[in-house]
């Protein structure tokens, strides 16, 4: 299985989803926010086209790369989900290394909340990133769809329909 930033991200937000995803059960052609997403990406930044340059790498796509000074652009549309967005960009980085491109950092843009953080990958960064991989690969190679997770956001996940088909709402 080649793994993706979108792995990473799933592996954070929720392991069923990872699995669907994985299985190629997929929900986001669906999904009103998940469209919403790609219009800020789209029309957030117009003016990098220009200077940066969207990179396809060993199975990842970044959104905009700065060769110049080696910075990763990934843009979201909210922060609920901050720590997923970091460790898919973390992930980004991380190939980029694997790929002989070091000295690389990333920068997560939040542009309706006009927020930026930048990110850097730390050695111990690399050794979870390893575990990480192995575990999103278990998770794969599983014959049973984990069980649901119920959180705040299921109810804005694009498999939300999927998940709790069936059952009542409490």
């Amino acid at each position: 299985m080649r793994i993706t930033g979108t792995h990473f991200n799933y592996l954070f937000v929720c392991k069923r989803k990872l699995w669907l995803f994985i299985n190629n059960i997929n929900m986001e052609h669906t999904s009103d926010l998940v469209y919403e997403g790609k219009l800020i990406h789209e029309n957030s930044y117009q003016q990098r086209s220009y200077k940066y340059e969207e990179i396809e790498l060993d199975g990842i796509k970044v959104d905009f790369y700065d060769t110049k000074n080696k910075i990763i652009h990934e843009i979201k549309k909210s922060n609920k989900i901050e720590a997923a967005h970091e460790w898919q960009l973390k992930y980004y980085i991380y190939v980029f290394e694997r790929n002989g491109i070091t000295g690389v950092s990333g920068i997560l843009e939040y542009p309706l909340l006009r927020k930026k953080e930048t990110i850097i990958l730390s050695s111990i960064d690399r050794e979870s990133i390893q575990k990480m991989e192995k575990e999103i690969e278990s998770i794969g190679e599983s014959d049973t769809c984990p069980p649901i997770e119920k959180t705040k956001i299921c109810r804005n996940c694009s498999y939300f329909d999927f998940c709790y088909s069936g059952e009542e709402e409490s």
